[in-house]
């Protein structure tokens, strides 16, 4: 019988010596999310449409004594995620944790009867297409590494009900089972899961909240307070990190227990 090998706790969440490319990373749960991975010991490659936001998130990174890149990245370029996964091999020689932050959609403004299919089709190249091209460009140096996490944002919407949302809802609903199919193609080296958060304290979300939607939200939330964008970021840790080793396939819902919506 095959003893069981107990890890100490730091070696549960430690990544050193691995490289973790962060799309969207340049502010809100991206940036969280990068830095939490850079404080546990990852080199870190920022790929975002704001590139100069990018490079000061870096230089936050790098004042944690890790290892950054700055890449100016539009999700929707094949050329530019080509690229970018080129630029990061030859900078670190290695891809070991790829988060899929980035992406977007019309959700909450898709009146069927004043929409297209155009913007249905551009909700699911932002949230579906360009991560899952993404996986297939950096598994490959994953399996050679023997070590590959790579996890997706998703949000409440794909599992909630709500008008003017089918797009993007839809779009995130395919992201949890394309996540739970792809672990099968990738494992055994890489695992793959999805973070769906729930009302998330980022500018997006400010764009839209009122006192009166707050406190609905509240009204549904057992832990009677919005997310913060690094209470995503942890989630975000512990399926990157050693302690999840067995888990894959999966959606963990991050939201204090509740359903949060708009209407």
């Amino acid at each position: 019988m095959q003893k069981f090998q107990h890890k100490a706790f730091n070696e549960l969440f430690d990544l050193s010596g691995k490289v973790a490319i962060v799309t969207g990373g340049a502010n809100g749960i991206g940036k969280a999310t990068a830095m939490r991975l850079a404080e546990a010991g990852a080199s870190i490659a920022i790929a975002d449409l704001k590139l100069e936001d990018a490079k000061a998130a870096i230089k936050d990174i790098e004042a944690l004594g890790v290892k950054g890149l700055a890449v100016e990245c539009n999700i929707l370029k094949d050329d530019d995620l080509v690229a970018m996964v080129d630029q990061v091999v030859t900078e670190f020689g290695a891809i070991n944790i790829l988060i899929n932050n980035a992406g977007g959609g019309g959700g909450g403004k898709e009146d069927p009867t004043k929409i297209s299919v155009d913007d249905i089709r551009r909700d699911f190249e932002l949230n579906v297409f360009s991560g899952w091209r993404l996986c297939q460009l950096c598994v490959p140096y994953m399996k050679k590494s023997g070590y590959g996490s790579i996890v997706f944002t998703t949000s409440m919407s794909s599992v909630n009900k709500d008008p003017n949302m089918s797009g993007y809802a839809g779009s995130k609903a395919a992201v949890n089972h394309m996540v739970a199919n792809l672990a099968h193609d990738f494992g055994p080296e890489v695992r793959i899961n999805a973070v769906g958060p729930g009302a998330t304290r980022t500018h997006a979300l400010e764009t839209v909240l009122t006192p009166e939607i707050e406190k609905k939200m509240l009204s549904h939330t057992p832990i009677k307070r919005l997310g913060e964008a690094d209470d995503i970021a942890g989630a975000m840790l512990y399926f990157a990190a050693p302690i999840s080793t067995w888990v894959s396939g999966q959606t963990i819902f991050v939201n204090g227990g509740g359903v949060q919506t708009l209407s």
